[in-house]
Formats: C-alpha cells, structure tokens, sequence
C-alpha cells in the first residue's frame, strides 16, 4: 500500500464535537471532489442490481397469471365467469397448460390463498430476510459484501424456482428468493450514495430507481415475446444473467470508504479513496474526524436507533410512511387483472410511470422538499386511486386506468424521495439499518397486497384500489412530524447526528 498513513490521528484533546472537526462526508468531498466519472462508474455498476430486483418483485404477474379461456362444447356458456361450475371436459385454455403456473398444476378453483400463495411468500420472505439480514451491512460484512451475497443468493433460488414440481415447493422457493433479495436494494442505494458529496447524493440515489424502472419494463417485453413458452422460461432468463452480474460485483465494485472509517478500518478506507481516485495526492496524516462513542455490532444499530428519542420518532414516522406507499406500489401491479384492459398493456405503461416518476426525482430532487413534496404525492395517489374504482365515475376504461397510472407515478415518487429523505435523516454508522427498516415497512404493505388485489377480482377493483387509496393517505400525513434535509450536509455519527439535533431544536426556541 502506497500511504499507509493514519487517515484518523488519535488525539487526546477536547471533544471533537466542541472543536468542529470536519465530518466524514466533507473530507471525501475534499479527497474526491463531488463527483467523478470513478464514482459515476461504481454508482452505474452498484446500481444496476435494481435491473434484477425488479424483474424478481413483479415476475409472478405473468408467470402466476390466470390465462384466458375458451368453450369447446355447446354445454358450455363463454359468458360465464365462474369456470369452476362449468364440465371440465366444456372448455379449455386459448394457450398451452405451461404458460402460467394456474394451468399447469390446475388450480383455477383452488381459491385466491392458495394462488396468492406464491406472492405472498416473497414478500414474507422479504420482511423476514430484511429483519434478519438489515445490521449486517453496517456491521460484520459491509455494503459491498451484503450485496453481492445478496444477488448471487437471488440468482440461484430463481434457478432453482424454473425446477418447481407443485405449488408448494414453488412458494418456498418464491420465499427463499424474497429472503435472499431483501438488501439488495438497500445496500446498492447506501453503497452507490456514501461515494459522493451532498451535492450529488440524490441524483446518484436516483440511478438506482431507473435500474428499477427498467427491469420493471423488461418483464413485459420478455412475457409478450414467450408468451407460449413455459412460465419456467421467465426464470431461466432472469437468473443467469443476476449470476453474472454477481460475478461483476465482486471483482469491480469497491466498499463504502465511510463504512470502513467508521469500522475503524482506515488503511482500507484509504486505498479504496484512492482506487475510485488515483489522482489523489493529498496528504491524509492532516485530516481529523469525529469517531463513533458505541461499537457497531450486529444488531446494535436497531437497538441504538430504538433508545435514541429523536431516532426512533424519525424511524416510526418514515416506517408508517412506507407502509402506505408499499401498499400501492407492490399492489397496483398485481391488482391490474381485475381492471378491464390489456394485462401486457397495463404492466407496461405502469413500468413506465416508473421512469416520469424516476425523472421527476432526478432533476428536482435538489429542489424539492422532501417533507412537503411526500405529503403531495401521498395524498395525491390515495385520491386517484379511489377515484380509479369509483362507481359512476369513471365510464371508460381509459379513464380508469389512467387514474390508476396517475396514482401509481405518485407512489413511485413517494417512495423515491423517501429513500432519499431516510439517508438524509440517519447517520453513517446506522443509515443502512435504517434504511432496511423502512424497505421492511415498505415489503410489509407488500405482504397485504396479493391478498386485496385477489379480493379486488370480484368486484372490479373496488376493495383492493378503495383500501389502497385510504392507506397512503393516511400515512403518508406521518411526514409532517420529521424535519427538513433538503441542502444539508449528512453526519457520521450518532453524537455528531444528535449534537445537530439539539443544535436546531434550541434555534427554533430561539426564534419562537
């Protein structure tokens, strides 16, 4: 190693906070400048892996699907809705049995549990993977550990899931990935944005979201274009190329600098600065920082977060938050069967009501605020969504499906600058924690969606899009009760985190 220099010196001077010391996030500001084609091709590199968490979230759209029927015999009446009284010998599917998983293994009339079954285990599986796996990033294995473990866990059990013999097997499986993905998104989004400046921490945080965007459209061209293959084909398709990817991760992607400081680690600290920069030519024996007063070690972020007030209001406001948008952004896709219009169609256009809603938070992620700017779109999704399946007043299937898009955009940029509004709200040493927890509540509004989206199906929509609305609505107004981060600067530490926070809470004393 070139520099071995200490990029901390010990000192047994005064508290750091009293002398103003520069945060971590300033002196990689000063090493790196604020951003760098290096930084540029690790945020794209990092950020691609929301290409294949996607395509794993929303893949049971199509291969769990119901596919359409048709009579085959003059006993038979097309007209009717209910193909579970009809003689089976009366009718049969327009496409072959291998197509969707329903046809295959025949469970047309085994009820919305079991055929929601699948769904729901991946979500569960999700929720259960994040709690269990959240700390681990921050803690014992790292950022970029966590998440090649976590893709390459992803890619394998999507493999295996091609190989399912019944419904049962296929559901475990459908959980197994749903556990191995559940910090995919997390530690790509804490990775890709602690190698940058305030400056371009949002529009680096939004690549990610347009990754997402992107393997969200994928599935409907990949659908479409096997339509008459096996649902197996989805899986084949999706998982080698996530194995690949893995491979990618681990021999180009570097770890978090600011992680590895606040580990302690700083030689390592130092050479991954200078592998993202080369040019680097300061002297780092000049630099001092704030180190962190608690040891980080598995699970102790959550229970800091927890005993720390300002930490854990900020942490149940933004989880309540995240309930509500998860609702609609994992259950309008699965719901879109129970509207009158074309499945392909209806995916597609709601994954490109992903990238306006990308776009949006691109560019004026450093102009909006963020408490304000989620209490709109919030209450903005929750209005068009009950207005989508409202009795009366929407005639047209066009109008209702685009106020379902309209609903679905607005949840999409909910929970855009959520993620960046949590990153901004937590420090360093617990941010990827925190950041899980509020995946986790976001996961959590998942795990009801399959169960109202197949609810939905009888009454066109009513209860699933009715629930979906009045949900986000209501808590998308736990906003209101969390501080503004707009144009500020990001801590390392607790101390440092909540020094600020008593620092602003006297100033609003002062001004009142």
């Amino acid at each position: 190693m070139g520099d071995s220099t200490p990029l901390l010196s010990k000192s047994s001077e005064p508290p750091l906070l009293q002398k103003h010391l520069p945060s971590l996030d300033s002196t990689i500001e000063l090493c790196l400048g604020e951003f760098g084609w290096a930084q540029f091709l690790q945020a794209i590199i990092v950020s691609f892996s929301w290409f294949f968490d996607a395509q794993q979230t929303f893949i049971t759209v199509f291969t769990d699907a119901e596919p359409n029927w048709h009579c085959t015999s003059s006993s038979c009446n097309s007209s009717f809705s209910n193909l579970c009284q009809l003689p089976k010998s009366s009718w049969d599917w327009d496409r072959p049995k291998h197509v969707s998983i329903i046809s295959e293994w025949a469970l047309e009339c085994s009820g919305s549990f079991i055929t929601g079954l699948p769904a729901s285990s991946f979500f569960i599986g999700c929720l259960i993977g994040g709690l269990v796996l959240s700390t681990l990033a921050d803690s014992s294995l790292g950022r970029k550990k966590m998440l090649f473990l976590s893709c390459l866990m992803m890619s394998f059990t999507t493999l295996l899931t091609a190989f399912s013999t019944n419904i049962w097997i296929y559901s475990f499986l459908r959980f197994v990935t749903g556990f191995g993905r559940a910090t995919i998104g997390t530690s790509a989004l804490v990775l890709s944005t602690e190698l940058v400046g305030k400056r371009w921490r949002g529009q680096v945080g939004i690549v990610g979201f347009f990754c997402f965007t992107l393997g969200f459209l994928s599935l409907p061209a990949i659908a479409y274009t096997h339509q008459s293959h096996s649902w197996r084909t989805l899986y084949f398709l999706t998982s080698i190329p996530t194995l690949f990817y893995s491979i990618l991760v681990h021999f180009l992607v570097r770890e978090s600098p600011r992680w590895l400081f606040v580990r302690g680690r700083k030689e390592d600290a130092i050479s991954a600065l200078k592998c993202i920069s080369p040019s680097i030519t300061m002297s780092f024996s000049s630099l001092s920082f704030e180190q962190e007063t608690w040891n980080v070690d598995l699970y102790s972020a959550i229970g800091v977060l927890v005993k720390r007030k300002w930490a854990f209001r900020r942490l149940s406001a933004v989880m309540g938050t995240g309930f509500g948008i998860g609702m609609v952004y994992y259950g309008m896709p699965l719901a879109l069967g129970s509207l009158d219009f074309n499945l392909y169609l209806s995916v597609t256009l709601n994954a490109l009501s992903e990238l306006p809603a990308s776009l949006v938070a691109f560019f004026l992620i450093g102009k909006l605020n963020r408490r304000s700017s989620l209490l709109v779109f919030t209450i903005l999704s929750g209005v068009c969504s009950i207005l989508s399946v409202l009795k009366g007043f929407n005639p047209w299937a066009e109008l209702q499906i685009g106020l379902e898009l309209v609903s679905f955009f607005s949840a999409c940029s909910a929970f855009n600058v959520l993620l960046i509004f949590t990153i901004e709200l937590f420090p360093t040493c617990v941010r990827n924690s925190a950041l899980s927890m509020v995946r986790q509540a976001v996961v959590l509004g998942g795990v009801f969606s399959p169960m109202l989206a197949a609810a939905g199906r009888a009454n066109g929509g009513v209860v699933s899009y009715g629930v979906f609305g009045v949900v986000v609505g209501l808590c998308g107004l736990f906003v209101v009760c969390l501080p503004e981060t707009r144009g500020r600067g990001i801590c390392d530490t607790m101390d440092e985190e909540e020094h600020k926070e008593t620092a602003n809470c006297i100033a609003v004393g002062l001004v009142v």
